[in-house]
């Protein structure tokens, strides 16, 4: 009776792997939105939580927004950056240029000034530019 288990556990997993297909490629990338604009309090107060609100242009009617990634630089320094998907290799994409508003939870941890760094796009050399916001912390 065992073996027979067994034996029944082995073919079901080897029937579940045989309809994956390791050679499929992705039909999407990862892109970074530019950030428009961004609102926030002109201070905080420590331990509190904030919904800091951002709007993005989304540039393709094949892109699709994923989230935030905020990267932690030093103690009270954000990269912030709105991610998305974009569809690859479809022919039905349109160029739309919409201005979209999300947000995001930001809990405020340290006593010191922080520093957010929202990525706004790239510059005629390519290089990534950023709009840097300060925001107190009242004690």
């Amino acid at each position: 009776m065992r073996n027979l288990l067994s034996l029944s556990m082995m073919l079901l997993l080897l029937l579940s792997l045989a309809g994956c297909n390791l050679e499929d490629t992705e039909n999407f990338r990862f892109v970074a939105f530019p950030i428009e604009s961004v609102e926030l309090p002109e201070s905080f107060d420590l331990n509190e939580t904030y919904e800091i609100k951002v709007k993005y242009l989304r540039g393709s009617d094949c892109a699709f927004f994923e989230g935030f990634d905020i990267v932690k630089e030093d103690t009270t320094i954000r990269n912030v950056a709105a991610i998305g998907s974009m569809l690859i290799d479809s022919d039905d994409c349109n160029e739309v240029l919409e201005e979209v508003e999300t947000s995001f939870n930001f809990i405020v941890l340290y006593s010191d000034t922080y520093l957010f760094k929202f990525y706004t796009g790239e510059n005629e050399n390519g290089e990534a530019e950023y709009l840097e916001i300060e925001v107190p912390v009242n004690e």
